[in-house]
This record gives C-alpha cells, sequence and structure tokens, in this order.
C-alpha cells in the first residue's frame, strides 16, 4: 500500500473516531451524571468516570416514580401514530400518486403547509376541540394530534417511492380483475418497503419524543409518557440529577438501538423516488 492511500485510510478512521466520540458524548455523559450521588454532583463536581457502587442508590430513585409505566405509554403513543399514519399514509399517498382528480395539486399543497405550521400555534385551538370530543387525558386523542403532523410526511415519502413503481405492474393485475385495494396492499406496498420504513422511522419517532401535546392534554401522572415524566424530576428547590439522567438514559438506548438497526434502510428509504428514469 501507497504511503498516499496509507495517509487517507489513517485520515478516514481518525474522522470516524472523532465522530463516534462526538455522537457517543451525551451517553457517556448521561451515564457519569447517572451514576454519581447528588452530593457529589453539587459538591466536588462532575466525576471524570461512572461509579458503579452507585447502582443502588440509582435504582433506588428510580423506583419511586412509575417509569415503566411512562415507558409503556411513550411506545403505544409511538407505535400507535406510527401505525395509524402508515395506514392513511399509504392510501393517501396511492392516491396522489396514481389518480387524476380537481384539486389534487392542493391537496398537496395543504399537506405541506401543515409541516409549516408550528405545534405551538394550534395548541389552544385543538385543546378546545378536544375538550368538545371528549379526547382531554386520553393517549388516543394524543395518537390523532401527533398524527396530524406525521401523516403528511409519511404521505410524501410513500408518494414518492410509488412514483417510482411502473403502472405497467399495475395495468396487469388490474387487468386479472385484481381489486384496487388488493394491488395495493399485494403489489405496490411490498415494493416501497425500505420507503415505508423510514416513513415508519420518522412517524415512530415523533411520537417517542412527544412533549408539547403530551404536557397539556394529559392530566393524569399514570398516562404520562416518559418525556413528561421526566420534566416532572425538576423541583422548585432542587432537581435530582442522577434520576433525570438515569431515567434518561431508560428513555434514549430504545430509540439508539432502533435506529441503528434500520439505519440503511432509513436512507434507502428516503431518497427512493429521487431519481427517475
Amino acid at each position: 500500500m501507497s504511503t498516499k492511500k496509507l495517509t487517507l485510510k489513517t485520515l478516514r478512521y481518525l474522522l470516524i473516531g472523532v465522530l463516534i466520540l462526538h455522537a457517543g458524548f451525551p451517553v457517556y455523559w448521561m451515564l457519569t451524571t447517572a451514576l454519581s450521588i447528588n452530593s457529589e454532583l453539587y459538591g466536588t463536581g462532575q466525576v471524570i468516570w461512572p461509579q458503579p457502587q452507585n447502582v443502588g442508590e440509582l435504582t433506588r430513585e428510580l423506583g419511586e416514580v412509575p417509569l415503566g409505566r411512562w415507558m409503556i405509554n411513550t411506545l403505544l403513543i409511538a407505535s400507535g401514530g406510527t401505525v395509524l399514519s402508515l395506514t392513511l399514509g399509504s392510501l393517501a399517498g396511492y392516491a396522489l400518486s396514481r389518480f387524476r382528480f380537481h384539486g389534487k395539486g392542493f391537496v398537496g399543497f395543504l399537506l405541506f403547509m401543515t409541516q409549516v405550521v408550528p405545534e405551538a400555534l394550534i395548541l389552544v385551538p385543538l385543546y378546545a376541540m378536544f375538550i368538545t370530543f371528549g379526547l382531554l387525558n386520553s393517549l388516543f386523542g394524543l395518537i390523532l394530534a401527533n398524527v396530524g403532523f406525521s401523516l403528511p410526511v409519511a404521505c410524501f415519502i410513500l408518494k414518492g417511492a410509488m412514483d417510482s413503481v411502473p403502472y405497467e405492474i399495475e395495468e396487469s393485475a388490474i387487468i386479472d380483475n385484481c381489486p384496487r385495494f388488493s394491488v395495493l396492499t399485494m403489489i405496490i406496498l411490498p415494493l416501497i418497503m425500505p420507503s415505508i420504513a423510514a416513513a415508519a422511522v420518522v412517524a415512530f419517532f415523533a411520537g417517542w419524543n412527544e412533549f408539547l401535546f403530551a404536557s397539556t392534554f394529559l392530566m393524569d401522572a399514570s398516562l404520562w409518557p416518559a418525556s413528561v415524566g421526566l420534566a416532572s424530576f425538576v423541583g422548585q428547590y432542587e432537581t435530582p440529577m442522577s434520576a433525570v439522567m438515569g431515567a434518561a438514559i431508560v428513555f434514549s438506548l430504545p430509540a439508539i438501538v432502533f435506529f441503528l438497526l434500520i439505519q440503511r434502510k432509513i436512507v434507502a428509504g428516503l431518497t427512493a423516488g429521487a431519481v427517475k428514469g
């Protein structure tokens, strides 16, 4: 191997190492903070290495809050919003991709505009609507609120992927008396699985990180997602930083692992349909 190639390879691995350290440093800092007692944090300061002897103290602090229940609520919100967004997004994306109708461009424009409107702007009118329909203090109502923002993104991702599927495949199925719904579910959707995975990730993380609507619409602490539960640790006079960081690790690790497992499908799905011809 030539000196130039060896140098480039070394620089590449150094850059990768720097990026890994940069991305992993927040997790490391949360771990060291979680395994430090409050007297150390507010006295001697942040320790450099995790202190395993403080695991018992951390477990005791986390045992005083329903963290498991909050994680289950977070999973229900994220998974429910993902399923609903993918179901409606695949139907809407197929209609926008394959059918011609008056106002098609306007419908696409309205879907795009939902991403421009901040969530805080519609919080008050949405709260009034939830009171009218009895959706306050309900996980189902919170799922519907999240779907309103994740559905347009899923629709655009799936529509772009469906545009790249040759229409001749559908024509052959229709000639064989295959219903439109079966064409979508049995032919189109299996061909765009990477895009479905990408849309699922977007919708899942939108629900997983939900905070604003959850803190406004949910009054019962047993219905809180983990994000709102983490915020409840902040007290007027004292905040148990070790418990906050410990709960943050529990909250973050499933999302990190999930992303690392399917990151390649995310890239493939987001770029599907971007190049035609």
